[in-house]
Order: structure tokens, then C-alpha cells, then sequence
């Protein structure tokens, strides 16, 4: 449908994209180059030197004159008749476009490629070569090129807008950015089943073939075409170009998976600090927008339509810090609003890097929001954000602070809000989605105690951080403290010299009910732990251990309500719970033994 080759100016009366001037005034086999200075190769003698930055073109007047307003104003508002120098600094498209246009001023034919037209075009505008000075002038031809040509085929789109990088603000004023970014939209958000697709079929580090290899490599007619076929050629674009294809993509529909999958990609290509720790998210991005296509067809293919770029590593684009705090503040404004568009571990990476070079803060606290969306989903490695400030501490404490709290807030806004559905659709959702909540709530209690243990570690981080943080969770979310415990036992090895005062604030924050029996017997012993604490500590274990045995006994006397005479006591034994299999005698003992040990411990607090 958008076949390039297949859809070249063959065909079409443009002369198979050649140029030419029906005028000429004077007979010319050609242009010639000399070091930096290009000459007519005519009998005539030059009397006219255009500059254009560092390359000077020694021509003729009346070619010029007689299809570029500009050249005529520049001679006559001069009043210099005898005017032979002029110097056209800032033409868009620099000397290579305005070869092109003398040529065509010349009569000699001009080949129009996806590579030159956007500068031929602007320059043909500076130069004002309208139809008022010769029918079918520059501008008209290029206009048509552009139209007829460029804009009915994909590779010449992206062709054309990343030429027009070079033509700001030109290629925006005369509307090729934005005509060629549509025309991309269109295309990536066509039904791919109506289409006559040609692949490279060839891995992303192997460079573009040729048209005849493209043929032979293309997949069959009935071969699945995976939904990020698009990815690798709009990745090539610059920042801006890349914001203005994707907001044309999201008006026109597309699903916003696939959207924050092209997002990731992209910044997995020219961000190379988002995956200097670990995989590239080049491959999430695939993985997540070829989910969904792989499970019926079983093909997936990795060469990009056309592979305008190949993607190698080594080719990564080398970008300053300036321009990348550019590109992630435009890909923040461009990420769509759903939850869960792009994975949670890109969000932080992305943050980490907004912080470190010092993005907007408005779009920081942008990104904060969108992590604590899906906080659930982080890891640890993703939130060990070091500290870019002037704080003391080692990890970026604080900012784990405000994920958690925008995370609490989303919770208790999904909670809150409104729904239209009927009674008995409201209370099944309501029981569903409270469900969910919990279990989120649950992974984020893990993480944060996990994250609480990596950075005790750190002598310089406060008891208040420290309290703060573990305390911002509501106790629901935490069914066992045994990871809070190990994170409280950690800060208390990193701070030696913590007051009786201090230790007994630390250890408020952790429920001694909530220990596992391991976790009680490492707590009873641990000398770091005020003795309050390990006080509490035998307690709890005691009753642990008293309600253990007591379920045992109700679940023994009621299986034998309902089930045959165990014949011996070997089948007994089998019957019982492993913990208890030594019996009634064994577990009096220990209840005896932990007894005085607590008598022994008040006894010592007294």
C-alpha cells in the first residue's frame, strides 16, 4: 500500500522525480565543482557570486532573476545595478539545497529524493520562487513532489521529517512536520490486513539490504505482523518530531500500551542511562507490545519495516545532558494518563535520571504521581535512588517518602470514588477491587521494609526518617513484622551508640505480635533490643505457642468425631502436625522451660 520502491515516481508526470525548467537562458552542460566553489559549465562568463556559508556559486542574473523574487528584490532595493556579490547566510537547507535550486533555475534536471526535498522545498520558499514569476516554478514542483509522493509512502515520510531537522523553523512554518508526522500516524494505526508490508526480516543489528534482498525477505502474505513493527523508524527522529507523531497516534486511537511500549523504546535508545544498570527496555517495550500478538500465530518478527536505522549498540546517539533533560521532559508530557502504559521500573529509572540533571519540578512531581500509580510493582534495585542533593544520606530517603504517599493517596481515591454500577455490580466490585487493594498494599509493605533494611545501613540516616517511613503504612498492610523486625535489628547494628531512649522509639514501630516463632526466638536473644522489648518478645512467643497447641488439640478431638479408630500409633503420629508429633509431654516441657525463662528475665528487669 505504502511500498516505497513500489511507489516511486515512476508513473507519475514528474519524470521519474527529475526536475526541469522549461526556460533556459543560458545553455549550459552542467555544474562543475573547485575546492569549495562551484562554476556553470558555459562559454558565458560568471557576473554573479552567491555565498552561501562557506561554498561560493558563480553564476549568472537573469537565470536567477527571472525565477526567484528574492534575488529580484536584493538587486533592485539595492539600487546597485552593477551589484555582482550576494550572500545568503541563513537559506534553509544550506549550499547542497541551493545547488539544487540554481540548477533548476538553469534548466538542468534535478533528481527529487525523500533526502533533498524538504530542504529544496524551504529554500524554493526563501528564494520566493512562486508561480508568479514562471509557471510550474520550485515551489510548485517540490509542493507536488511532496503531496503526491512523499506523503503515500512510510519510508519517505520518516525520511522527509528527519531531513526537516535541519530546516527549523522552515519545515514548520510551511507545514511539512506536521503533514509528514499524520501521514506516519495514519499509517501506524492502519489495520495491518490491508496492507502489502515489505521487512527487512533480519535482525535490528544487521543494516538496512537493498530493495531486491527486501523482496526476497519479506514475510508471506498471511504472516502476522507484530504490532511494533513501527518502533525502530520513529525512534530515529528527533525529540520533537517524536512528540508530534506520537500525539497524532493518540488522537487517532491507538491502544496506549502500544504507546508507552514506542515511549520506552525510544528512550531506551537515546537515554543511555536508563539501562546502564540492566537490560535495555528496548526489549520490555518488544516483549510487552508483542505479548498479545505471539499467541496465536507463533511468528515474531524482528526486522522494523524498511529499517531505516540499523540499531546497534553502537550506534547509540550521543546526547548532551542538555538535550536529554529535553527528551525526558517531553517524554514525561507525552507518557499517556493510564495506569500501567509503561512498566514501573522505567517511571523510576526515568526519575532517577530527572532528578540527577534537574528537570522541571513540576514534571518531577508529575513522575512521582505516575510511580506511586503502580508502586506495587516496583523493586528494590529500582528504588535505591541515591541522593543528588545536599543531603547527608546516602539514598534519596525522602523521595521513597513521597512515592509512598502518593501511593496511599491513589489507594484511598480508588477507594473513595463514585460508581455507577447497580447495587449488586457495585458490591461484587467493591469486594474485588478491596481485595486487590490489600494485596498491593501487602507487596508494598515487603518492599518498603526491604528498602528500610538496605538503608539502615547508613549511619547517616535519622532515627525520625527511619520511624517515619516505616509508620507511613497502615498496620492492615502488614500481616508479619519479621521484615520490619530485620530492618529495626539492622539500623541497631549500624548505630551502636542509639540511647535506651532511642532504641525503645525504634522498637514501637514494630508490632511483637506479629513475629513469626523464628523471628521471637532470634528477638529473645538478641542483646542490641531493649529488654522491654525482648519482655514482649517471650510473651507473644508464649501465647504462640499456648493457641498452637490449643488448635491442635480442637482439630484432633474434632477429626475424631467424624473419623474411624486409628488402628495404631504409628498412623497417629501421621495424623498429627510435624511441629507436635513428640506428643504432649515434649511440648509441657517447653512450655515449663520458656516460663522460667520469663520469670528469670522479670526478675532481672526488677
Amino acid at each position: 500500500m505504502w511500498d516505497s520502491e513500489s511507489e516511486s515516481v515512476t508513473g507519475r508526470d514528474y519524470g521519474n522525480g527529475i526536475l526541469s525548467s522549461s526556460k533556459q537562458g543560458v545553455k549550459t552542460d552542467g555544474f562543475e565543482q573547485r575546492d569549495r566553489s562551484w562554476y556553470v559549465a558555459t562559454d558565458i562568463p560568471s557576473d554573479f557570486l552567491v555565498q552561501v556559508g562557506d561554498v561560493n556559486f558563480h553564476l549568472h542574473k537573469y537565470p536567477l532573476l527571472s525565477r526567484s523574487g528574492k534575488m529580484n528584490r536584493l538587486i533592485y532595493e539595492s539600487r546597485d545595478l552593477d551589484l555582482n556579490k550576494v550572500a545568503l547566510d541563513d537559506l534553509p537547507g544550506g549550499p547542497e539545497a541551493f545547488e539544487l535550486a540554481a540548477r533548476f533555475c538553469y534548466g538542468i534536471a534535478v533528481d527529487l529524493t525523500a533526502a533533498n526535498i524538504s530542504g529544496l522545498r524551504c529554500a524554493a520558499e526563501y528564494l520566493e520562487m512562486t508561480e508568479d514569476l514562471e509557471e510550474g516554478n520550485l515551489i510548485f514542483k517540490t509542493e507536488a513532489f511532496l503531496s503526491y509522493v512523499v506523503l503515500s509512502s512510510w519510508r519517505d515520510s520518516i525520511l522527509v521529517l528527519k531531513s526537516s531537522e535541519k530546516c527549523s523553523p522552515w519545515a514548520e512554518n510551511l507545514q511539512i512536520v506536521r503533514r509528514c508526522s499524520e501521514s506516519i500516524a495514519w499509517k501506524a494505526c492502519a489495520n495491518p490486513k490491508g496492507i502489502r508490508w515489505v521487512y527487512t526480516g533480519k535482525p535490528p543489528k544487521v543494516s538496512s539490504p537493498k530493495w531486491n534482498e527486501m523482496k526476497d525477505s519479506s514475510p508471506g502474505r498471511n504472516s502476522q505482523v507484530p504490532p511494533d513493527w513501527w518502533f525502530e523508524d520513529v525512534s530515529i527522529l528527533r525529540i520533537d518530531h517524536f512528540v508530534r507523531v506520537i500525539t497524532a497516534i493518540k488522537v487517532k486511537g491507538m491502544r496506549f500500551e502500544l504507546i508507552g511500549a514506542a515511549i520506552m523504546h525510544y528512550a531506551g535508545k537515546w537515554l543511555p542511562g536508563l539501562i546502564t544498570d540492566g537490560a535495555g527496555f528496548i526489549d520490555e517495550a518488544s516483549n510487552s507490545s508483542n505479548s498479545n500478538s505471539n499467541s496465536s500465530g507463533g511468528i515474531s518478527w524482528k526486522g522494523g519495516l524498511h529499517m531505516i536505522v540499523a540499531a546497534t549498540k553502537d550506534d547509540t546517539p550521543k546526547v548532551q545532558a542538555k538535550d536529554q533533560r529535553m527528551i525526558i521532559e517531553s517524554l514525561i508530557s507525552i507518557i499517556p494518563p493510564q495506569k500501567d502504559s509503561v512498566s514501573c521500573s522505567f517511571l523510576l529509572r526515568l526519575l532517577r535520571m530527572a532528578i540527577m540533571l534537574k528537570v522541571a519540578p513540576a514534571l518531577v512531581t508529575e513522575l512521582e504521581k505516575r510511580v506511586g500509580m503502580q508502586f506495587e510493582q516496583a523493586t528494590l534495585e529500582d528504588l535505591l535512588i541515591p541522593s543528588y542533593s545536599k543531603n547527608e544520606t546516602l539514598f534519596d530517603v525522602d523521595l521513597v517518602q513521597r512515592l509512598l504517599e502518593h501511593f496511599l493517596v491513589q489507594e484511598q481515591t480508588e477507594l473513595s470514588s463514585p460508581s455507577s454500577r447497580s447495587f449488586s455490580d457495585k458490591h461484587m466490585y467493591d469486594g474485588t477491587h478491596r481485595g486487590a487493594n490489600t494485596s498491593a498494599k501487602v507487596r508494598v509493605a515487603r518492599l518498603v521494609d526491604s528498602y528500610l533494611t538496605e538503608v539502615s545501613k547508613d549511619r547517616n540516616l535519622s532515627l525520625t526518617k527511619f520511624q517515619v517511613l516505616a509508620e507511613a503504612l497502615p498496620e492492615s498492610a502488614r500481616t508479619c513484622d519479621d521484615g520490619l523486625y530485620r530492618a529495626i535489628d539492622s539500623y541497631l547494628k549500624a548505630h551502636p551508640t542509639l540511647s535506651e531512649h532511642e532504641r525503645k522509639r525504634l522498637c514501637r514501630v514494630m508490632d511483637c505480635q506479629k513475629l513469626s516463632i523464628d523471628a521471637c526466638v532470634h528477638a529473645a536473644q538478641n542483646e542490641r533490643l531493649p529488654l522491654r522489648v525482648v519482655v514482649q518478645v517471650l510473651f507473644s512467643e508464649q501465647v504462640k505457642i499456648t493457641n498452637s497447641l490449643a488448635n491442635s488439640t480442637l482439630k484432633e478431638s474434632s477429626e475424631a468425631l467424624y473419623q474411624p479408630v486409628i488402628s495404631n500409633r504409628k498412623t497417629l503420629l501421621e495424623g498429627t502436625p510435624q511441629s507436635f508429633q513428640e506428643g504432649w509431654a515434649t511440648a509441657k516441657k517447653d512450655i515449663n522451660t520458656l516460663k522460667f525463662e520469663l520469670e528469670t528475665v522479670k526478675s532481672k528487669y526488677l
